[in-house]
C-alpha cells in the first residue's frame, strides 16, 4: 500500500471563486440551459481547483468533493438510496432536494454544528440498496485525465445512516450499505485508487455503545476487503473520545483527527497508523499559528507511524482567496487566511515538519487585537410574565384567531440586486435609492393588505443579508466582497468578519419599519437578527471568551429593539435560526451553552415594554431538541420551520407555553402548497395547541422565492386560516 501524502486537505469550496456553481444551477432551474451545461459547469469548477490545489503545491488531492447540491444527497443516490416517489421525476436528484409541483423534497436540516445544510436520506426496511459508482468514479478519471491522481471521498456508511431520518430503523440496514462500501472499495482498486477517505463526522458526538459496536463491526469489515485502497476514516468538529479507541482497533489505515476543536487527548489509540493531523482550521479565517500547530503535531508524532499535515474539516465552510479582498483594512487583512492560504500553511507545515519542528515553533503569527471593553453593559430590566404581557398585547393588536404573518423577507428582484450594486458602484445617488425602497417596501405592504394577511412586515428590500446587512453597520465587522460561503445548494452567504468590539453607532432598521407601519392600520413587524445568529454566521474573533462577544451584539440589538419601541413599531422579531446551530455535539457542554445563548437573547429584548409583542424566529436545525431553551427565551411568539420537515416539531410542543408559529409553507422549494395541504398542517397544530395560540407562517423568509410563487403560496395560506376559523376546530386533545 502506498505512504499517503505528507500534506492534505479534508476539501475544498466548490460554488466557484465567482460563484459559477450558483449561476449554473439557476440557469438549469429556470430552464435556460441542460443538464450538460450544468454538468460542464461543474467539471470547469473542479478542473480549476485541482490545478489551484496542485499549485499551491498540495501532495495530496481530493475528488468527490464537488456536488451539484450535497454530499450526503450524493451519497444516497450513489447507495441508491432514492425514494421511490422521486424516480419517475424528470430529475430525482433535484426532486429529492428542492421538490416538484406534485412531490415535497426531503427534509434538510443543519450540518453538525455549521451553517450549512444538508438533505436527509430516508432510509428503511423497503430501501433497495444499490451502487452506482459514476461519480466518484468519473471525477477520479477525470482528474486523471487533467494529470493528477486522487483520493475520492465519500461520506462514511456509520455517518450516512445516523444522519438518515430515522437512524434507529437505518443502523438496521448496516449489512446492506456495507456491501455497496465493500463494492465501491473493489471498484475503486480496479481503477488504481490508492487510498479513499471516509468521512465520519458523527463519530465525534456522543454515541451509545451500540452505535460504537456498529463503528467496530463496520470498519472490520471493510478492513477485511481483500482488494482495496487504504482507508482514511475522517473525523471533524471535534474530539473522536470514545470513538477513538474503536477506530484504532480495526484495519483502517489512517484516522484524521481535528485538533483545532479536539485536542489531543488518547492519540495513543492511534499507534502506529498513519494520522492526518488536522492543525489548520477549516472553521474560521484566521491564520494558524505556527507554534501551535508544532507542538500539536509533535504530540501526534509520539504515536503515529506516519504524520500528514491536514485541515480539522472540509475548506467548505471558508472564502477562496484573501487576496480577492483588497478593500480590507490592511491590518486584517494580515490576519486572515482563506481556503487558499490555509493550504498554503498545510503545505509549508509539512515542510517543515518534514525538517524538523524546531524552527516550526518559533515563526511569528499575527496577533489579534484585544478588546477595549472591560466590561460589558449591565443586564436589562425583565419584562413582565408571559400571561400579563399577552393580555396587555391582545388589547392593542386586536389580532383574530390564527393570525397570518410571513418570516420577514420577500422576493429580492432583480432590479433591487442592480440598485444595491449600482450605489456601491456610485452610479446610482443615494436619495434614488432610497425612493426604489420605498417604492418596494409599498408594494410589499399593499400586496399583504390585498391577500389577507393580518401582521405584515416591509418585506426588507434595502437587505443584502439578514446577517452582512446588520455588521455593514455596526462598529467591530468587517465585510467581504467575494468572501462566499456555500450554505446549500445555490445559496451562499458572505459571512462578515468579527474581528473588534461591537457597537451600534445609529440606528439600523428603524426608518423602513417606520416607514411601513405608516402605510397601514395594520401592525408591522420591526425586523432584527439576534445576537446569537449575528455571531453564528460570522467569522468571530478568537481573543475573547464567544459568551463574551455574543453579549457585546446583545447590547447593540437592545439599543435597536428600544428604538424601534419609541418609533410606535408594536411587534418586533428578533430571529434567532442559529440557536440549536451552536449546540455543543457533547452532551455535557450543552447546558452551559445553552444558558449564555438564552441569556444573551433575554438581554437583547429586555429594553421592550409588555404592550411591544416580541417575535422569534427557527428553521431548519432539528429545534425540537432545544425546546425548553426556545421556551426560555421569553417571546412572545416563536415562528419555526415545520412544513419541510413534516410537522415533526409538533410531536413535542404540547407545554409550549406560548405563541407558537409552526411553518405550513416549505419556502425552500418552488412548489406552491394548495389550499388543503395548509389545512391539513394548521389542523395538526390545532390537535396540540390551543387554537389562540396558533399563528400561520411560512417555514422561513421569501427572499428566494419569486413573486408569482409568493403570491399564490399565501393566498392558500389565507384562505386555509380563513376556512379554519369558519369551522368548529378540535382544539388542543394532548
Amino acid at each position: 500500500m502506498s505512504v499517503f501524502p505528507r500534506s492534505t486537505v479534508l476539501g475544498y469550496p466548490r460554488i466557484g471563486p465567482r460563484r459559477e456553481l450558483k449561476r449554473a444551477l439557476e440557469s438549469y432551474w429556470d430552464g435556460r440551459s441542460t443538464r450538460d451545461e450544468l454538468e460542464a459547469a461543474g467539471a470547469a469548477i473542479r478542473e480549476s481547483t485541482w490545478r489551484r490545489l496542485a499549485e499551491l503545491g498540495l501532495e495530496g488531492l481530493p475528488s468527490n468533493t464537488f456536488s451539484l447540491y450535497d454530499q450526503v444527497l450524493d451519497t444516497a443516490v450513489l447507495l441508491g438510496a432514492v425514494p421511490e416517489r422521486y424516480r419517475e421525476t424528470a430529475d430525482p436528484y433535484f426532486a429529492m432536494a428542492r421538490g416538484t409541483d406534485g412531490v415535497a423534497p426531503l427534509r434538510m436540516t443543519k450540518w453538525f454544528d455549521t451553517n450549512y445544510h444538508y438533505i436527509v436520506p430516508e432510509v428503511g426496511p423497503e430501501t433497495v440498496f444499490k451502487l452506482d459508482a459514476a461519480k466518484p468514479l468519473g471525477e477520479v478519471r477525470e482528474a486523471r485525465a487533467l494529470g493528477f491522481e486522487t483520493r475520492p471521498v465519500v461520506v462514511g456508511p456509520v455517518t450516512f445512516l445516523l444522519l438518515s431520518a430515522d437512524p434507529a430503523a437505518a443502523l438496521g440496514r448496516l449489512d446492506d450499505v456495507l456491501a455497496c462500501y465493500e463494492e465501491l472499495l473493489g471498484v475503486l482498486a480496479a481503477e488504481g485508487v490508492a487510498w479513499v477517505q471516509l468521512d465520519e463526522p458523527a463519530l465525534v458526538a456522543d454515541r451509545t455503545p451500540e452505535e460504537l459496536a456498529t463503528v467496530r463491526a463496520a470498519y472490520e469489515r471493510l478492513g477485511s476487503v481483500a482488494a482495496r485502497p487504504g482507508l482514511f476514516v475522517a473525523s471533524y468538529f471535534g474530539h473522536l473520545g470514545e470513538a477513538l479507541p474503536v477506530l484504532g482497533a480495526t484495519p483502517v489505515e489512517a484516522v484524521g483527527v481535528d485538533l483545532v476543536r479536539g485536542g489531543l487527548d488518547g492519540l495513543s489509540a492511534l499507534a502506529g497508523k498513519t494520522v492526518v493531523a488536522g492543525v489548520v482550521s477549516g472553521r474560521d479565517v484566521w491564520r494558524t499559528s505556527p507554534s501551535r500547530a508544532a507542538r500539536a503535531l509533535a504530540a501526534v508524532s509520539e504515536y503515529a507511524g506516519h504524520v500528514v499535515v491536514g485541515t480539522s474539516c472540509s475548506l467548505l465552510h471558508v472564502p477562496y482567496d484573501v487576496t480577492a479582498e483588497p478593500g480590507l483594512d490592511p491590518a486584517l487583512r494580515g490576519r486572515l487566511a482563506f481556503a487558499d492560504q490555509k493550504v498554503s500553511e498545510v503545505v509549508a507545515l509539512a515542510r517543515t515538519l518534514e525538517n524538523g519542528l524546531r524552527d516550526l515553533a518559533h515563526q511569528p503569527v499575527a496577533t489579534a487585537a484585544t478588546s477595549t471593553k472591560a466590561d460589558v453593559s449591565a443586564d436589562g430590566e425583565r419584562r413582565s410574565e408571559y400571561r400579563v404581557r399577552a393580555g396587555v398585547q391582545a388589547e392593542r393588536l386586536g389580532l383574530p384567531l390564527l393570525p397570518v404573518t410571513t418570516i420577514g423577507s420577500f422576493p429580492q428582484t432583480g432590479e433591487l440586486r442592480a440598485a444595491r450594486a449600482a450605489v456601491a458602484a456610485g452610479t446610482l445617488g443615494e436619495e434614488e435609492y432610497e425612493r426604489l425602497v420605498e417604492a418596494e417596501i409599498e408594494r410589499v405592504i399593499r400586496l399583504q393588505e390585498r391577500l389577507g394577511l393580518d401582521v405584515l412586515v416591509h418585506g426588507e428590500p434595502e437587505r443584502n443579508d439578514m446577517v452582512q446587512y446588520f455588521a455593514e453597520r455596526l462598529d467591530g465587522f468587517a465585510v467581504t466582497v467575494n468572501g462566499w460561503v456555500q450554505s446549500y445548494g445555490s445559496r451562499c452567504t458572505r459571512p462578515p468578519i468579527l474581528y473588534g468590539d461591537v457597537s451600534r453607532p445609529e440606528p439600523i432598521t428603524v426608518r423602513w419599519a417606520a416607514y411601513a407601519q405608516s402605510l397601514t392600520d395594520r401592525p408591522v413587524k420591526g425586523m432584527l437578527t439576534g445576537p446569537v445568529t449575528i455571531v453564528a454566521w460570522s467569522f468571530v474573533r478568537d481573543d475573547l471568551p464567544l459568551p463574551e462577544v455574543v453579549r457585546q451584539v446583545a447590547d447593540a440589538v437592545r439599543e435597536e429593539v428600544r428604538d424601534l419601541e419609541a418609533a410606535g413599531v408594536p411587534i418586533i422579531q428578533v430571529d434567532e435560526p442559529a440557536l440549536r446551530e451552536l449546540l455543543p455535539l457533547r452532551a455535557s457542554d450543552q447546558a452551559g451553552y445553552l444558558e449564555w445563548a438564552v441569556a444573551a437573547y433575554r438581554r437583547a429584548t429586555s429594553g421592550a415594554s409588555d404592550h411591544t409583542q416580541i417575535h422569534t424566529h427557527l428553521c431548519y436545525s432539528d429545534a425540537d431538541e432545544i425546546l425548553d431553551a426556545i421556551d426560555g427565551l421569553d417571546a412572545d411568539v416563536t415562528t419555526i420551520e415545520s412544513a419541510r420537515s413534516g410537522a415533526r416539531i409538533l410531536e413535542a410542543v404540547g407545554s409550549f407555553g406560548r405563541g407558537l408559529g409552526p411553518g405550513v409553507y416549505d419556502i425552500h422549494s418552488p412548489r406552491v402548497p394548495d389550499t388543503a395541504e395548509v389545512a391539513q398542517l394548521l389542523r395538526r397544530a390545532l390537535e396540540v395547541l390551543p387554537a389562540e395560540r396558533v399563528w400561520v407562517n411560512p417555514d422561513c423568509g421569501l427572499k428566494t422565492r419569486t413573486y408569482e410563487q409568493v403570491e399564490a403560496a399565501l393566498a392558500n395560506v389565507v384562505a386555509a386560516a380563513a376556512e379554519l376559523r369558519a369551522q368548529p376546530v378540535k382544539v388542543h386533545s394532548r
